[in-house]
């Protein structure tokens, strides 16, 4: 076998085992199902934080709406808890974002936030806002 071919079978080995790192590596509640102590609203690098006024319902509403999307599912909480943290894979690689919502002082507040990589490229703003936008006014 040529060097070449050698080199391209060790890059495939790598990004093979990479993928499935990102597909199978366990999701820990104790480091994902938590939020800041004073969320920033806004948009970063890698994450996005919202708040919206809590009408009583807003996080069940919520709930309901984060259930039937695509790719995602419940990490750990609940409304009952006043805190439930998903996660949403990405359609080809399976990159998984984790968002948590939670009820605090009059309000509901999201923060969607990436897992691998340094930039989400807006994805977690993105699907904040859709969620937002679905919720019963």
């Amino acid at each position: 076998m040529k060097g070449g071919n050698m080199i391209a079978l060790g890059l495939l080995g790598i990004v093979l085992v990479l993928g499935a790192y990102i597909r199978l590596a366990p999701s820990d509640p104790a480091i994902w199902h938590k939020m800041p102590a004073n969320l920033e609203v806004g948009d970063g690098v890698g994450s996005a934080a919202r708040r919206v006024d809590d009408r009583g319902d807003t996080l069940a509403q919520l709930d309901e709406i984060i259930r039937k999307s695509p790719r995602t599912s419940v990490l750990a909480g609940s409304v009952e808890d006043g805190m439930i943290t998903y996660i949403t894979r990405t359609p080809l690689a399976r990159f998984p974002d984790y968002t948590t919502v939670r009820q605090k002082a009059g309000s509901v507040e999201l923060y969607g936030r990436l897992r691998f990589g340094r930039s989400d490229m807006g994805v977690n703003r993105k699907r904040l806002d859709g969620w937002l936008a679905q919720l019963q006014v």
